[in-house]
C-alpha cells in the first residue's frame, strides 16, 4: 500500500488524478442542478440526486460494512445536516441565483468548519486562523454584494446557499469522529440513505409536478451517480493516500470549476467584484484549514 509514501512525499500522478476528478465532479454539481431545474422541481432534484448517489456508493463493498448501533443516531443527524437539508436548499436557491454564485459561496465551507470546531471544543481560533476567518468572511460579503443589490428573490437565494454551507461546517465536524470509528464510506452511504428517506415524500410530490425530459434526467444521473456517489469514493481514496489535511485542498478548486462551467456552458455574467470575493474566500479557507491541520498531532 502506498499510503506512507504518499502522505510524506509530493502528490503522484494518481493523487493528482483523484484530486482533479473530485474537484470536477463536485464543482460541476451546481451546473447540473441548474440543468435539472429546467424541467424538475427543486425537491425532485434533491431526491433524484440522493437516489442515484446512494445507489452508486452501494456498489462499493466497503460502504456496506456494518456500524455499531450506538452510532446510528449520529449518522441520522449527519444525513439531515450534510445532505437532506443542503441538497434541498441548493436547488431552491438556484431558482433565483446562478450556478457560479452558488459555487462561490460554497467555497466558504472550510471557514464555517473552523468556526463550528472552535465553538464545539470551546477553544478560540489561533491568530492566523482568526485572520483567515476575517479575510474569508469578508470575501463572503463581497461575493454576495451584487446579489444584495438585486431582487428579494436573489437575496433569499444567496442566503439559502449560506445556510447550506453553514450546515456543511456542522456536518464536517460531526462526520470526523464517526468516520474515524467506522470508516468513511459506511458512514457516508448510511447518511445518504437517511437523507433519501427524509427527502422522498417531498420529492415524490415534486416529481408529480415536474416535466420529465432527457436533459434534466441525464443531469440528475450524473449529479447523483458521479458528483454524489463516485466523487465520495474517489475523495476517501485520496484522503487514504495523502491524509485529510492535504486531501482537503480539493475544496479550493470547487468554486473555480463552478465559475468556469457557469461562464462557459451557461454564459452566466459574473460581477468583477465577485472574483475578488472568491479569492478572499479561498485565501481565508487556506489560512484557517492549513493552520488547523498543522496543529493536529
Amino acid at each position: 500500500m502506498s499510503e506512507p509514501r504518499s502522505r510524506l512525499q509530493a502528490f503522484g500522478m494518481l493523487d493528482w488524478a483523484l484530486l482533479g476528478v473530485v474537484a470536477a465532479m463536485w464543482g460541476s454539481s451546481f451546473l447540473l442542478i441548474e440543468i435539472g431545474l429546467e424541467h424538475l422541481e427543486p425537491t425532485a432534484v434533491a431526491c433524484l440526486r440522493l437516489l442515484f448517489g446512494a445507489a452508486a456508493v452501494a456498489v462499493v463493498p466497503a460502504a456496506r460494512r456494518p456500524i455499531p448501533r450506538r452510532d446510528w443516531p449520529l449518522v441520522a443527524v449527519l444525513g439531515l445536516v450534510w445532505m437532506a437539508i443542503p441538497f434541498l436548499l441548493f436547488p431552491l436557491a438556484q431558482q433565483s441565483i446562478s450556478s457560479s454564485l452558488a459555487g462561490m459561496v460554497n467555497g466558504a465551507a472550510p471557514l464555517f468548519t473552523v468556526v463550528i470546531a472552535s465553538l464545539w471544543s470551546r477553544s478560540p481560533p489561533t491568530g492566523r486562523q482568526l485572520i483567515g476567518l476575517l479575510v474569508g468572511f469578508g470575501g463572503v460579503l463581497v461575493v454576495n454584494w451584487p446579489a444584495a443589490q438585486g431582487t428579494g428573490a436573489t437575496v433569499l437565494g444567496a442566503g439559502l446557499v449560506v445556510i447550506a454551507t453553514l450546515l456543511y461546517g456542522v456536518a464536517f465536524n460531526l462526520a470526523v469522529p464517526l468516520e474515524e470509528r467506522n470508516g468513511a464510506l459506511p458512514v457516508i452511504w448510511r447518511a445518504q440513505l437517511v437523507a433519501l428517506l427524509l427527502v422522498t415524500p417531498a420529492g415524490a410530490f415534486g416529481l408529480a409536478d415536474s416535466t420529465l425530459a432527457w436533459s434534466s434526467m441525464l443531469a440528475m444521473v450524473v449529479l447523483g451517480a458521479l458528483s454524489t456517489g463516485v466523487a465520495f469514493v474517489a475523495f476517501t481514496t485520496l484522503v487514504g493516500r495523502v491524509g485529510a489535511p492535504r486531501g482537503s485542498v480539493t475544496v479550493y478548486f470547487i468554486p473555480i470549476v463552478a465559475i468556469v462551467l457557469g461562464i462557459v456552458v451557461r454564459d452566466e455574467a459574473v460581477a468583477a467584484v465577485a472574483f475578488l470575493g472568491t479569492a478572499l474566500i479561498l485565501v481565508g479557507a487556506y489560512l484557517t484549514s492549513r493552520t488547523d491541520a498543522a496543529e493536529r498531532p
